[in-house]
This record gives structure tokens, sequence and C-alpha cells, in this order.
């Protein structure tokens, strides 16, 4: 009898040191860290995400903020499992770290983020509704701003016109300098640098919704893009070799989705097959931010209004299965 209870206590024991192990190792984590560089259409995407994974496969989220440097090594670490918005061109070692196996890209959340001088709709085609009539209607190239310096005049200066320039210490703030130079701008345009973001989208906000001319650097995805009606004047093609100097189009940058080397080993099939099939596009993330913007929103709130307005990519993303799922818990 003796002999039973030993053996019994023995198997008890071993049990539980095998359940404490089994509750310790990495593919048994029931938490994913969402990587948070700190601006809003990434943690908008970390509420997509994070809903889906969590209905789906049953994952509490969190995420872990940073800079886009301290975010990327932290991914590199396995500090943090998903990056859904790695800004692939603002990190130096991020084609050599995808070559050296130091992590895995599983695919792109979108590529059509322009940037550039945009001005509202309705200085070139009018606005009929609020009665406001074309200022400039042959605008449609950068370099034909000259033409149009009394349209968008600079308030300190009324022989001048004004155009809005990025923000101080911004690298694409000395690209568009060079490029308000290259094309000759500063004949009959200030070329005005406001002191930060919300200081110019202040400006650009209250020209659009006072219907007055402005044209201003601006890019995408942002919540103001998703909600005026701008356009982005064109320019000469994209040269690698000259865009620095402001005499050619900027460059698209690849945002990508990555996971780190430890969550794709230990991860479901199923849910890195997900975050490869993730993709949306500046557009949609624009209006998603706007809506946050209007309705006063939180991220999850946005989260659960985007997937009901795109149902499309619902199945897009996820199989019969799983879209059923996130359908009934978004009635």
């Amino acid at each position: 009898m003796k002999d039973i209870k030993k053996i019994t206590g023995t198997v008890i024991i071993v049990l539980l040191v095998i359940t404490i192990f089994a509750g310790c190792s990495p593919k048994s984590k029931k938490e994913i860290t969402f990587a948070n560089a700190g601006w809003d259409s990434n943690m908008f995407h970390n509420a997509v995400a994070g809903l889906i994974v969590k209905e789906i496969y049953g994952y509490d989220w969190r995420e872990i903020p940073g800079t886009t440097p301290v975010t990327h090594e932290g991914l590199l670490k396995g500090e943090i499992d998903v990056h859904m918005e790695i800004w692939t061109d603002n990190i130096p070692t991020y084609m050599a770290d995808i070559k050296e196996d130091k992590l895995k890209e599983l695919g792109i959340n979108f590529d059509d983020n322009y940037q550039g001088f945009y001005v509202p709709r309705y200085v070139i085609e009018g606005d009929e509704s609020r009665g406001i009539e074309a200022s400039a209607p042959d605008l449609k190239y950068v370099w034909d701003l000259k033409k149009y310096a009394e349209v968008f005049p600079d308030y300190e200066d009324p022989d001048m016109g004004r155009v809005y320039g990025a923000i101080p210490g911004w690298e694409v703030d000395t690209i568009m300098h060079n490029k308000y130079l290259h094309y000759g701008l500063d004949e009959n345009f200030v070329y005005f640098r406001p002191g930060s973001d919300p200081a110019l989208s202040a400006a650009i906000t209250d020209a659009y919704e006072r219907g007055e001319p402005i044209v201003a650097y601006y890019w995408e995805p942002t919540w103001l893009i998703g909600k005026y009606d701008f356009v982005l004047l064109e320019d000469e093609p994209f040269d690698e070799n000259t865009y620095l100097e402001g005499k050619t189009t900027l460059p698209t940058v690849k945002v990508a989705v990555g996971v780190s080397n430890d969550f794709a080993e230990s991860a479901p099939k199923g849910l890195l097959e997900f975050l490869s099939k993730y993709k949306t596009s500046s557009a949609l993330t624009s209006e998603a931010l706007a809506h946050m913007q209007d309705e006063n929103a939180n991220y999850e709130e946005t989260a659960k209004w985007f997937l009901k307005t795109n149902d499309n990519l619902i199945d897009e993303w996820l199989t019969p299965d799983e879209a059923q799922i996130i359908r009934d818990f978004l009635k």
C-alpha cells in the first residue's frame, strides 16, 4: 500500500512539473504583443488585427510602445510578436535583417502612401454645393503654382503667395524646400514652415472649412486626407537619383506586416495565414482615421466599424468559417 502511495505521489509530482513547464512554453502563449510605433494608423491596424486574433484564435493582445528603431529592435529580439505597420524605408537595416532571417515579413499592409503638395479639389473644380468657384482651373502640376500666386496669398506679405512646407527637422522638409526652389516658386511664393504637425493640420483644416484656397505639404494615410477632398499635385516621375533634390515625385513606402522569428515558429498556421493576407490601403486607412476623428471613437470601436463597412476584407483575410465567427461577433 505504501508503495502504491509512493508511486501515486511520484506520478502527481511529475504531472505537476510537466504542467508547469508546458505553461511556460512559448508555444502555449495566449497573448500577442503588437508594436505601437506611436502613430494613429499603426494603433488602428493593431486594433483590427487584435479583434480578429482574440475572437478567432483566443489570444489576448496588448501593445508595446516605442519609436521606430525601438519597436524594430523589439521585433528582432522577440519581445514584440507582430508589427502591423513596418515603414520599411525608414529602417536602414531592414533589407539586411530580412536577408539574414532576423524576422519574417508576412505581407504588405499598404504601399499607396503618397505625399507632396496638396490643394482642396474646389480650388481646381469649384464646389457648387458650397458656392465656391474654381480659382485655379488649370492647376495640375507643382510647377503650375507659379501662375497662381495670387490665389494663395501670404498674409504677412500680400504681394507673395504662400506654400506650406513640412515640419522643421523632418527630412521631407528639406526635399519640399528643394522642390520649391527647383521649380522657381521662390520668385512669387513664401515657403512657410509650420511649427508642428498640429499647426499644419489646423491651418489646412481652417482653410478648408472656410472654403479658402491653400497649398500645403501633407501625406497619407491621415484622418485629414480621409475627411476632406484634396488633390495631390502631380510632378515628374519618381527618380531615386534626383528626388532628394526636389526634382521628382516622392516615393511611396512599402508598409509591411512582420513577425518575430519566435512567433513565426510558435503561432498557429491559420493565424499566420491571416496576417499574411492582411492587406488594406492608404485610402481605406485614412477613411477609418477620419471616422475615428468625426465620431470621437476609440481604436477598438473604429476597428468594428471598419470591418462592418468593408465586409469584403473579412472574406479576403479569413476562411469561410472564421469569417462567419467575425460577422456573428459584429452583429
